[in-house]
């Protein structure tokens, strides 16, 4: 399993930004080890964000995104105390859900 999500989400008016930094290696399956041998694919291939149960946002992610990705949105009508969750799952079937309190 993978090292937990850091969220962090705070509210701005009638609208919350939520920043997420994911601890994934993100292999695109091109690059070889000191033997030679290609390194296998290994990447997030979906992002979900959900705001106190309901998905808000969802995204299809490939190889070519950078190891430990960042991702940043922003959320309407979150105030401070809702839950705002975030979800993906990898080429390996690997899967990982955090959560967060707006603040």
């Amino acid at each position: 399993m993978a090292d937990p999500m850091r969220i962090r989400a705070q509210a701005a008016g009638d609208k919350a930004t939520v920043r997420v930094l994911m601890s994934h290696e993100m292999e695109t399956g091109q690059r070889k080890d000191s033997a030679g041998k290609p390194i296998p694919a290994w990447f997030i291939q979906e992002v979900t964000a959900a705001h106190n149960g309901k998905t808000v946002m969802t995204a299809e992610w490939g190889p070519s995104v950078a190891k430990n990705p960042f991702l940043q949105f922003n959320v309407k009508g979150a105030k401070a105390g809702d839950k705002i969750s975030v979800s993906w799952v990898d080429n390996k079937g690997d899967k990982r859900t955090d959560e967060a309190t707006v603040s």
